[in-house]
């Protein structure tokens, strides 16, 4: 599965962005999907993730409230409310046909979308 997230750009520090990650050929429907960003210098952290149902979303405390995460069969989107400087990273959505969110719980990464925050 070759995924794909965009979306990204430059916004402000309160703006928003919409995150899509697409899967090349075929949807998403079948697979938990995870949204993770990594900042230069910084570990690949876990921003929020959704189970394949769509039935459940789980993120990370730093974006609580202000991310939300959801999904057609087609795609999985990332909104990213009330951007802080803090949010710029590079984002990759990945994707797994089991459970857990931890990066090596995830069978398939896509190309990441860098976004910038400024202040």
């Amino acid at each position: 599965v070759q995924l794909q997230a965009s979306g990204g750009g430059l916004v402000q520090a309160g703006g928003s962005l919409r995150l899509s990650c697409a899967a090349s050929g075929r949807t998403v429907s079948s697979y938990t999907m995870g949204w993770f960003r990594q900042a230069p210098g910084k570990e690949r952290d876990f921003v929020g993730g959704i189970t394949w149902t769509g039935a459940s979303t789980y993120y990370a405390d730093s974006v609580k409230g202000r991310f939300t995460i959801s999904r057609d069969n087609a795609k999985a989107y990332l909104q990213m409310n009330s951007l802080k400087p803090e949010d710029t990273a590079v984002y990759y959505c990945a994707a797994t046909t089991g459970y857990g969110f931890q990066t090596g719980d995830m069978d398939y990464w896509g190309k990441g979308t860098l976004v910038t925050v400024s202040s």
